[in-house]
């Protein structure tokens, strides 16, 4: 009998004791920087020639590991290798197939610094962004353990004399998991283990910026006992590798977080039906969003602006549900964008070296040339507050940048940058900022920060995102507490960590019996 889900603690770094842990587990992952990771594929190691090489975004010249890149051979080997598993691990008891979940969550947590201390070093995370990634990499594995224990005697139907009727859920075969490199453990970790305790198998092709930490986390997986073939690492180019994968007529889920132009286009590809497939394949996408947070004039304007800076500026801003948008009430907007402007000033930028590192590097050359680019827009559309700057001299560096007196339909304030870029924009009144809040193609999260209770109960109506906050930041979302997924082109808003999302990867069944 599993005991009550209950979210994994966030470790406190102003522990002393704590600190040194960090430290120490740090300082044996750069011990083992540089290595080679191959593919698997039915449970056998595969070393190819073509390799990704992981970097470390802080500091380009360290190499944190050489993974073996699969083609388009080794990924046909890789779903028929699953779709061989797939026979036999469907029918495993779901109570094992849960216990594997929780036998790798424990294993996680006995390693938790260290699973932190590689997302330091590979997706240049600040400490305690790491330590919440790992913390939800734990929180999924042990939430939907619990979650498949729930529903693997299906839901109760009605059964008339002389006849039994029931209604259960049954795996639906080879997942396709195409996880991104900002959550590069817990995302990846979720999206993963979903479909696996469900009883279909999965190909996993993890971003090519951070496949090491996939490595390590397919290892745990088989230390927990999970048999060869139900889980295959396949990192590779999405070009060759992802489109044949998502083609593949023996794929039945295919499940991605990522930018919402790769999301659309996968997500037509996949209702292509090709030959020899005999099903509509499932499609499980997570896009992305231009996030707001929206400031009334009856609001505690210290937490609005503190809320604005964390939502803004946590993980660089590369975080679907970051408030890159504060839409303030006419009447405070001067005192809540001052204020965020001190606290942006107090914030520290550099290589997460030590817990007082608020903010580290942004991913890669290419999102640090976007982000940039944005910036140079916005200082043409708006008024420039503060930050701007950047330096990729030896890591990708971008000052947290807030940019004011934006038009609503200006770009900044309509289009995704994924970096620590937050616009500011002035409402008339509660009904106009509700409207701007609305104005983009995206609708994932958003926060309110007000004392009026009747702006709470209109935005709980008329805020079209998947996931308000009323007096918080609009990021942070806890397995099990917070059911995260987004309407409109946010996804299919599919609520990962909640209770609808593991019937996603399963088929309701109806069988009737007459006595």
């Amino acid at each position: 009998m599993l005991t009550p889900y209950k979210h994994e603690p966030f470790t406190d770094f102003s522990v002393e004791t704590n600190r040194k842990a960090f430290e120490s587990a740090l300082c044996q992952v750069e011990k083992e920087l540089n290595q080679a990771y191959p593919l698997i594929v039915n449970g056998e190691r595969i070393t190819t020639e073509d390799k990704i090489v992981s970097v470390n975004p802080s500091n380009k010249e360290e190499v944190i590991g050489t993974v073996s890149k699969a083609n388009r051979e080794i990924a046909e080997k890789a779903i028929e290798a699953a779709d061989e598993a797939f026979k036999r691990w469907r029918n495993v008891n779901p109570e094992e197939r849960a216990n594997i979940l929780v036998r790798a969550a424990a294993i996680v947590r006995r390693r938790k610094h260290e699973f932190s201390a590689w997302l330091v070093k590979e997706a240049g995370k600040p400490w305690k962004e790491a330590d919440a990634d790992t913390a939800e990499a734990i929180d999924f594995m042990e939430y939907y353990a619990r979650q498949m224990i729930e529903l693997k005697d299906g839901k109760p139907v009605n059964s008339r004399e002389g006849e039994h009727n029931r209604y259960f859920y049954t795996p639906i075969g080879v997942t396709v998991t195409i996880s991104p490199w900002n959550f590069a453990f817990a995302i990846m970790a979720g999206t993963t283990v979903a479909p696996i305790v469900t009883g279909n198998t999965v190909v996993l092709k993890p971003a090519s910026t951070t496949p090491v930490v996939a490595a390590k986390f397919v290892e745990v997986l088989e230390q927990a006992g999970l048999p060869k073939g139900v889980v295959n690492y396949v990192p590779g180019s999405g070009a060759e590798v992802g489109d044949y994968l998502v083609d593949h007529p023996k794929t039945s889920i295919i499940t991605f977080t990522g930018s919402r132009d790769v999301g659309v286009r996968l997500y037509e590809r996949a209702a292509v039906v090709h030959k020899g497939q005999m099903h509509l394949k499932r499609v499980i996408v997570e896009m992305g969003g231009k996030d707001t947070v929206v400031v009334d004039k009856d609001a505690d304007l210290e937490l609005a602006a503190q809320s604005i800076v964390v939502s803004a500026f946590g993980f660089s801003g590369q975080k679907c549900s970051a408030g890159s948008r504060a839409v303030v009430h006419e009447d405070v907007y001067d005192e809540v964008l001052a204020r965020a402007v001190e606290l942006t000033n107090e914030l520290s930028v550099g290589e997460p070296k030590t817990n007082e590192t608020y903010m580290g590097p942004v991913i890669d050359q290419k999102a640090y040339d976007k982000i940039m680019s944005y910036i140079d827009i916005g200082k043409n559309e708006g008024r420039l507050m503060t930050g701007g700057k950047g330096d990729d001299s030896k890591g990708f560096f971008i000052e947290p940048t807030i940019i004011a007196d934006l038009a609503p339909d200006a770009v900044i304030m309509q289009e995704e940058i994924f970096g620590p870029v937050v616009a500011f924009s002035k409402a008339k009144n509660f009904n106009h900022a509700l409207e701007i809040a609305n104005n983009t193609e995206y609708g994932l999260t958003g926060a309110v920060i007000t004392n009026n209770r009747d702006h709470i109960e209109q935005a709980k109506r008329d805020f079209h995102v998947g996931n308000l906050y009323f007096n918080r930041n609009c990021t942070g979302a806890i397995v099990g507490y917070h059911p995260f997924g987004g309407f409109k082109m946010s996804g299919t808003d599919s609520k990962a960590g909640g209770p609808d999302y593991l019937p996603l990867h399963m088929q309701a069944k109806t069988v009737s019996e007459m006595y």
